[in-house]
């Protein structure tokens, strides 16, 4: 870009090369310098300019509102016949007051304010949900609970039998690898054996719950944060409170006891691929007969180890369930609204597993278990 000043009154700008956004831009300020107070007409020539987009226009109408506000006249005769026309057209509706957004940043007080704010509302609306959801639980206890068992069976097969593809492969894999790592620290000692201690105890007490568990909150939490929130969107659920039915007792009860329901039996299955996993390794790489690897696996894991597996995968269950609904009855009224609600399912469920888990580590410790 250069500045020219044919005469003392009149600046011509002559513009060269790309315009196109991507490309470092000049911004409308550093025109400003050469208008003087002598300067009543400002034109341009742009011979020499190879391509142009909404970048040069933006160029553009920041120097003709500069030109304006020093009531200078700006030629337009040297600009492309494509350029004039556009700007005929940002120019032919005067921008409407109070139309554009202004950004204004709240003083730091303001904002701890409106953060604790936010957490408090969110809190009070995950206890409402909590409520609610309990008493849907005790409507269904007595007979009350209106929801259709043919959804309930659908859903239950969606997050049961269809998930056992990635189950299988999950636990296989984590198998394998508490496997390694145990391998490589007993082999120092001659006690390749204790694979099948370690592996057997991990899987039964933590891994076959927690992996089966976060497998279902990235699998079944977000697929109910979406298929609520998309109920949302399309005013299905204002639809079924307008008929009188409850949304807590339609929707988000069956999808409740469907995961409480199948996550234990996930955990078993995934307990059972885990400790293959592990057999694998010490069946085929440490030397350990099948036999030897099964008896050693069976002195180990008592059936209090299996129990405490599955009062957690009823929790996490339960919890993802929880976290899925929640974040599909809050979701908002556009479509980046559902995938924020499933993103933020995700989340939550992980969070409350990870939270959940510690919480029943120290109280079994505690208790013996």
């Amino acid at each position: 870009m250069e500045m020219i000043h044919p005469s003392d009154d009149t600046l011509l700008i002559r513009l060269a090369g790309n315009w196109e956004i991507g490309n470092p831009l000049p911004r409308a300020d550093s025109v400003e310098k050469d208008l003087t107070g002598q300067t009543r007409q400002v034109g341009f020539d742009t011979a020499s300019v190879t391509g142009w987009d909404s970048g040069l226009l933006t160029f553009l109408i920041n120097i003709i509102r500069l030109c304006d506000s020093r009531k200078i006249e700006v030629s337009p005769e040297g600009l492309p016949q494509g350029v004039q026309r556009l700007l005929t057209l940002a120019f032919a509706v005067p921008e409407r007051k109070g139309a554009r957004r202004e950004t204004v940043r709240p003083p730091w007080l303001a904002r701890i304010g409106m953060s604790a704010e936010s957490g408090f509302r969110a809190t009070r609306e995950m206890i409402d949900f909590i409520g609610e959801s309990v008493l849907a639980l005790l409507k269904m206890a007595v007979g009350k609970a209106r929801f259709r068992r043919s959804d309930l069976m659908w859903i239950i097969q969606e997050c049961g039998p269809q998930a056992l593809p990635i189950v299988t492969l999950i636990s296989v894999l984590v198998g394998l690898i508490l496997a390694f790592v145990g391998a490589v620290q007993l082999r120092m000692f001659g006690a390749e054996l204790y694979v099948a201690d370690l592996v057997g105890l991990g899987m039964a007490r933590e891994m076959g719950a927690m992996m089966a568990a976060v497998i279902m909150a990235g699998r079944t939490g977000a697929a109910y944060a979406a298929q609520l929130g998309t109920m949302q969107v399309n005013e299905e659920i204002d639809a079924l409170r307008t008929l009188g039915i409850s949304p807590m007792e339609f929707l988000v009860l069956p999808r409740m006891i469907a995961l409480a329901l199948m996550m234990p039996l996930l955990c078993i299955y995934a307990d059972l691929m885990g400790i293959i996993g592990g057999a694998i390794v010490g069946v085929g790489m440490l030397d350990i007969s099948p036999v030897a690897y099964y008896h050693q696996t069976q002195g180990a894991v008592a059936l209090n180890h299996f129990v405490v597996g599955l009062i957690k995968s009823g929790v996490f269950g339960v919890l993802v369930a929880l976290s899925g609904c929640l974040r599909g009855m809050q979701c908002g009224r556009s479509a980046s609204a559902v995938g924020v609600a499933a993103t933020s399912a995700v989340v939550t469920g992980i969070v409350a597993i990870i939270v959940s888990d510690a919480l029943l580590t120290i109280l079994f410790t505690i208790i013996d278990l």
